[in-house]
């Protein structure tokens, strides 16, 4: 899993039709931009947790994501 911070959107008018009702963010994490299907309602600057890989995929019903958005951060503790 990543912490990030979601920096923007991306609009796609066709897509497949298991991603058919997805929203796409752009998440900054690392130093680097990540694109991730928004399962939690998150918006432009709200610090996020990403899970990645399979786990995002089997999240997301299966549907061909690398990186999905699961959480919004309320605090990042010490």
């Amino acid at each position: 899993m990543k912490v990030g911070k979601v920096v923007g959107s991306i609009w796609a008018t066709r897509k497949a039709a298991c991603l058919q009702g997805q929203t796409f963010l752009v998440v900054e994490s690392c130093g680097e931009e990540i694109v991730a299907a928004d399962q939690v309602g998150a918006g432009a600057g709200d610090r996020v947790l990403l899970a990645t890989g399979t786990v995002a995929s089997r999240y997301c019903m299966d549907a061909p994501v690398d990186a999905a958005v699961v959480a919004i951060v309320d605090e990042k503790g010490k």
